[in-house]
């Protein structure tokens, strides 16, 4: 399997959980409480110097400086998972969109949007691949494995919903 890196970094929603792979991938980005969340194992590496780059981008996102994100992602999921996870990295700054619409972005039926909402529930790379930007059909903030309060900030920082 190889050697997995890890670091934690503060941000203003918590301290996050970044692991890489070998060549110094993101593989995942973890929160405190995120339902799926990964945790350090035993045999990781604790090293930062895999996460350079990220943990720059990540600080500007969070001064409003950063709108994507340029990083090397390295993720594995069902062929299905990874059209939705793609589906996500084009849902730009500031914007939300719905499952529905993601479904139909990638050639889903509308039968599949619960299944489309378990690929973003999924996602192992939280605020980098944006899954905070899904919400319902009827606008409501729904679902989000780090849960709504991340989700609303997140939203709230990106301009997209009003936040008191």
């Amino acid at each position: 399997m190889g050697v997995t890196y890890w670091t934690r970094i503060a941000s203003p929603v918590g301290e996050l959980l970044l692991t890489a792979d070998a060549d110094g991938a993101l593989t995942s980005l973890s929160v405190p409480g995120q339902k799926g969340g990964r945790s350090v194992e035993a045999g990781w590496q604790q090293d930062s110097g895999p996460f350079r780059a990220a943990e720059e981008q990540l600080a500007a996102y969070f001064a409003g400086e950063r709108k994507e994100f340029r990083l090397r992602l390295s993720t594995h999921g069902t062929e299905f998972r990874e059209r939705v996870w793609g589906a996500l990295d084009d849902v730009p700054y500031g914007a939300t969109t719905t499952y529905g619409e993601i479904a139909a972005r990638i050639g889903a039926s509308r039968m599949a949007v619960r299944a489309v909402g378990g690929a973003i529930g999924a996602n192992p790379l939280l605020i980098v691949r944006p899954c905070h930007r899904v919400i319902g059909a009827d606008g409501s903030m729904t679902g989000y494995a780090g849960g709504l309060e991340r989700k609303v900030r997140l939203l709230g920082l990106e301009g997209a919903v009003e936040t008191d």
